[in-house]
């Protein structure tokens, strides 16, 4: 049975999760799962997160937003790299089909609240907060003279210079990117005005371009600090990816603003830290040898 699921975990591996770590146990991967595992442990202990449920019928979900009202979140309860993910939903029909496209990786979903603000991915390890970036969906700003397809290409150049591959990907110009436009009435042709930042897709994932910037982890407030060791101590983890949502941002405490984790990765892609499109790029070298000589059970079993 043992090599049967390790032949499973490592087609899963290949699949699903490559360039992820692995530095957490069996028994920690399987407590942090799925998002439901994470806002249960959240919602016992005091953590900050968005209002929402699992579901499995879709009529469920229609009646959390029905209840609730939009913007919303649905994505599944078992994923990674936002693959699945929809946000934000504002109406009806885009909930029909983010219910949809989500239960094409996983058959149990979740809805909850979408929560505005600034997105961040936080590691921590080892008892102490590792790096802290900031992660945007793929934009180009406006110098009211190129037009959005060129300002993409510009952008491009800039990442193969800054020799960011294989990680932060070259933005496509592909029917996402092009769908996304309509919807804000622009297109590849249209031209911004100067300093007009204009979003390109929805999503922060990497393959549609989106990028990551490193914060300083030394401009963390200590509730802020105190919160995400928490959550690490929680899990009983070596290390975690814990995403989080911040109104105005994470140089702030958490308590004077709107603010929610998300969810907790334990198998966290460490390859975009190292891969800063905006601020310097951190020798995490230290953390990555602790890791490396920990003793860690079952890591070849899912």
């Amino acid at each position: 049975m043992k090599a049967i699921k390790r032949l499973l975990y490592s087609w899963i591996d290949k699949r699903f999760l490559g360039g992820c770590s692995s530095y957490n146990s069996l028994a920690v991967r399987k407590s942090c799962r799925s998002k439901l595992q994470a806002r249960k442990v959240f919602a016992a202990h005091d953590i900050p997160h968005a209002r929402g449920m699992t579901f499995i019928n879709p009529l469920r979900a229609i009646r959390f937003a029905q209840e609730h009202g939009f913007p919303l979140v649905v994505k599944p309860n078992v994923s990674g790299f936002s693959r699945g993910s929809h946000f934000p939903i504002t109406h009806y029909q885009e909930l029909y089909r983010a219910i949809f496209y989500a239960k094409g990786w996983w058959p149990v979903s979740v809805i909850e609240q979408y929560q505005e603000g600034k997105n961040y991915r936080v590691l921590v390890a080892d008892g102490e907060i590792m790096s802290v970036i900031r992660r945007y969906p793929p934009f180009v700003d406006g110098d009211g003279q190129s037009t959005i397809g060129q300002l993409i290409d510009k952008e491009n150049v800039i990442r193969g210079q800054m020799q960011l591959g294989p990680v932060i990907h070259p933005i496509p110009k592909d029917r996402r990117i092009v769908g996304y436009l309509k919807k804000q009435q622009l297109s590849l042709d249209s031209v911004p005005a100067l300093a007009t930042r204009i979003s390109l897709f929805n999503r922060i994932a990497l393959a549609p371009g989106g990028v990551v910037e490193v914060i300083d982890k030394m401009s963390l407030p200590q509730e802020n600090r105190k919160l995400f060791l928490k959550v690490l101590s929680l899990f009983k983890a070596n290390i975690l990816g814990i995403d989080a949502i911040f109104e105005r941002g994470i140089e702030e405490s958490y308590s004077s603003q709107k603010a929610i984790l998300l969810e907790v990765n334990s198998r966290p892609y460490l390859k975009m830290h190292d891969f800063p499109r905006f601020g310097q790029a951190e020798d995490l070298s230290s953390y990555y040898a602790k890791l490396a000589s920990l003793e860690v059970g079952e890591q070849d079993i899912f």
